[in-house]
């Protein structure tokens, strides 16, 4: 399928991948404003459609304690104020059926979190905003059950359906990404591949997340080529000091040698694909 049919974003020639990249929360206005601009810059460069990405709250932690963000209205006016300054679409996730609504007057692609890709009334409500719908894979569903997921949104009459890959459980805390999937799911939507999520340590002991993000230029690599028609990154200026997610992210220094790569990658497949099949 092409995502050109899907959304406004203006894509190449080339066909290039679809990105979509920014912080796990919106932690303020500045550090939002600079990662954004950071990777419009990086992007525009490779000529890489882009996406800026950054959740308005944090509704799934682990303990009682992590922090959930600066305040609704104040993290979605963030977002809007940055799709307006630099032109581009962005993405929110959202977690209740309220939410849709709401998010829908401030971004552009609404997103179904992995956790809650099976909830009914959440997906029609995002699917009835009219919005582009990216449902996360749920890490504990197969790549053929999201047929129903995407059946939900098209249910209302919104065909503008993403599917993203965030890994699969493989015990209790980690998460393995099977590349079996992606073709399978491409027959019901495009087909995006979160490259750091995927990463993930879910659920450790002390109640934190921890991460694998020396992995993530390979499976990066490895999702070009077996067809991805997105790359999904959560960058921060300072992983360390991220308020959350910070290690699975990618620092945002490394971002534009991966991505020259992959875009290096992505040429030479789609310049060469005859010789494969």
């Amino acid at each position: 399928m092409d995502l050109a049919d899907l959304t406004k974003i203006s894509f190449p020639k080339n066909k290039q991948f679809i990105l979509i990249a920014g912080p796990c929360l919106i932690e303020g206005e500045e550090m939002a404003m600079q990662i954004a601009e950071r990777v419009k810059n990086i992007s525009d460069k490779l000529s890489i459609p882009y996406v800026f990405k950054g959740s308005f709250k944090k509704a799934n932690r682990s303990r009682i304690d992590s922090f959930t963000g600066i305040g609704d209205d104040k993290a979605l006016k963030i977002l809007k104020k940055v799709g307006e300054k630099f032109n581009i679409p962005t993405t929110t996730d959202i977690h209740q059926v309220e939410d849709a609504e709401i998010a829908a007057h401030f971004v552009d692609v609404i997103q179904i979190p992995a956790f809650l890709a099976r909830q009914t009334d959440l997906l029609i409500a995002a699917a009835k905003t009219k919005k582009i719908i990216n449902i996360k894979k749920g890490q504990f569903m197969s790549p053929e059950s999201m047929k129903f997921a995407v059946e939900k949104i098209k249910s209302t009459g919104n065909k503008n359906v993403w599917i993203t890959d965030r890994g699969t459980q493989f015990g209790y805390n980690d998460l393995v990404v099977d590349f079996r999937g992606i073709p399978v799911m491409k027959n019901f939507a495009p087909t995006i591949l979160d490259v750091t999520h995927s990463q993930q340590k879910p659920n450790q002991t002390n109640g934190l997340t921890g991460g694998s993000p020396e992995n993530i230029e390979s499976i990066a690599r490895a999702g070009i080529s077996t067809g991805v028609d997105g790359i999904f990154i959560e960058t921060h200026l300072n992983p360390a000091s991220a308020k959350s997610d910070g290690s699975n992210m990618l620092d945002l220094k490394h971002l534009e040698g991966l991505l020259s790569r992959l875009a290096g990658l992505k040429d030479y497949y789609e310049e060469n694909l005859a010789k494969f099949e």
